[in-house]
């Protein structure tokens, strides 16, 4: 699911934060932190890495600091945009009681998840990257949680 791409990327943001120096241009750090995280991690595709994050203007000029915060608020789009689908994936008549009430519980895992994204932001704006690793593991396990129900 593209939540668990979009929020490994965020690891990978971070992590290569504390291992890059500050002459980097945006382009090269968003192609050589997906890169790297591509080959260590089979949930991060290169591709759908580095066009997620390069998809923001904002990312043609940003600092790592600053492509930590366009992942975070792909997390949040994602979230909100699979919110909506679901909602309206419940309303249609042909699912059996088994599918909609799978459905059901994914648009409360997501729901509960727009508020986590939110503080995550929060968290990753202040430095205080523990507490923003609980929200985004949080949004990982909703994430989770939802596709194990079917």
């Amino acid at each position: 699911m593209r939540s668990l791409f979009i929020f490994s990327i965020f690891h990978a943001l971070f992590l290569t934060f504390l291992i890059t120096s500050q002459g980097t241009t945006a382009q090269n750090l968003i192609n050589e932190t997906c890169k790297i995280f591509a080959q260590n991690d089979p949930n991060i595709d290169y591709n759908f890495c580095t066009t997620s994050l390069q998809a923001d203007p904002a990312s043609q000029t940003a600092t790592l600091q600053e492509l930590g915060k366009i992942s975070i608020r792909l997390i949040k789009c994602n979230v909100t945009d699979t919110r909506f689908y679901i909602k309206n994936l419940i309303k249609n008549e042909k699912w059996g009681s088994y599918t909609k009430q799978s459905l059901s519980d994914c648009f409360e895992l997501f729901s509960d998840a727009i508020p986590s994204a939110k503080k995550a932001m929060k968290y990753y704006s202040k430095k205080l990257y523990s507490n923003n690793n609980v929200q985004l593991s949080t949004i990982l396990d909703d994430s989770t949680t939802c596709e194990d129900g079917f």
